[in-house]
């Protein structure tokens, strides 16, 4: 609306409507905007929000004690949550020589429950039965396997058996069940390999990108077993080392529970750890 004023038509005051609409906005522009929320927790729940703050953060490194002690503090999830390492390599598993494959007892276990089944034939059964397998048999349960049998979460095969096992290639492959000599599941002596896997052992290898993961205890676990089971894991992985492995072996090493933020661990001192 304009009112005039001798010649001059000058632009009157806003109208009632205008009036609010300037004042919301200007109250909106003077409220200082929310800070911004990191992109890594958008999707994270409000647990972990208030987990987060009490962990160091990714570039901090800490002793293994003080790392094992965080990742404890930060683990509040309402089950026993599995305690995890993810340790960067300096390979390319993309060649041979740099490629690692290998197995670790963890002297303190990993508080899991495994289930074993075992491919045998003759005395190798009544061994396997012996030691505490919760199934064995020869081509019958082969043809169980084949049916869909898969409430195992370890397959051991004699030697004599592989020939016949290689049909489930396709079934046991993509779960990572299949009996390999290189991590002592196609071995004869039956007894000792149901004995290890389910007193602890635990195969491991680096992905396609050098980095190796492994599930090394519970939270539930004291301190001084999960230092105890992570430096074995740290040990396995020098000795198993690729001959084709340049340069610096380690670069980063980070352990954290299922359900908690990662904890950086300063990689000397956990290879020169003494447990």
């Amino acid at each position: 609306m304009t009112v005039k004023c001798g010649r001059k038509d000058l632009v009157a005051m806003p109208t009632a409507r205008s009036a609010p609409r300037r004042l919301v906005v200007r109250v909106a522009a003077a409220v200082e905007a929310p800070a911004a929320v990191p992109a890594s927790l958008k999707n994270r729940s409000r647990r972990y929000k208030e987990v987060v703050t009490k962990s160091p953060g990714r570039k901090a490194e800490l002793e293994p004690q003080e790392a094992v002690r965080t990742m404890k503090e930060c683990a509040t999830a309402k089950f026993d949550e599995t305690a995890e390492v993810h340790i960067r390599l300096n390979i390319d598993p993309k060649y041979t020589d740099q490629q690692l494959r290998a197995t670790v007892s963890l002297p303190a276990g990993t508080g899991q429950t495994v289930r074993v089944a075992v491919l045998a034939q003759g005395n190798k059964e009544a061994e396997a039965k012996a030691a505490g397998a919760e199934y064995v048999g020869g081509e019958d349960l082969i043809e169980e396997i084949q049916g869909g049998l898969m409430d195992f979460d370890k397959l051991v095969a004699t030697p004599d058996m592989m020939p016949k096992v290689a049909k489930l290639g396709r079934l046991l492959g993509p779960r990572g069940l299949m009996p390999n000599p290189k991590t002592g599941t196609v071995t004869v002596d039956v007894a000792t390999a149901i004995k290890e896997l389910k007193g602890g052992k635990v195969e491991y290898r680096a992905d396609k990108t050098g980095i190796v993961h492994v599930r090394f205890g519970k939270i539930s676990f004291s301190e001084g077993q999960l230092l105890e089971n992570l430096k074995a894991v740290a040990s396995s992985i020098d000795t198993n080392k690729p001959s084709g492995a340049k340069g610096v072996y380690w670069k980063t090493a980070y352990i954290c529970s299922s359900m908690g933020p990662a904890v950086r661990l300063n990689v000397s001192a956990l290879r020169d750890m003494k447990v």
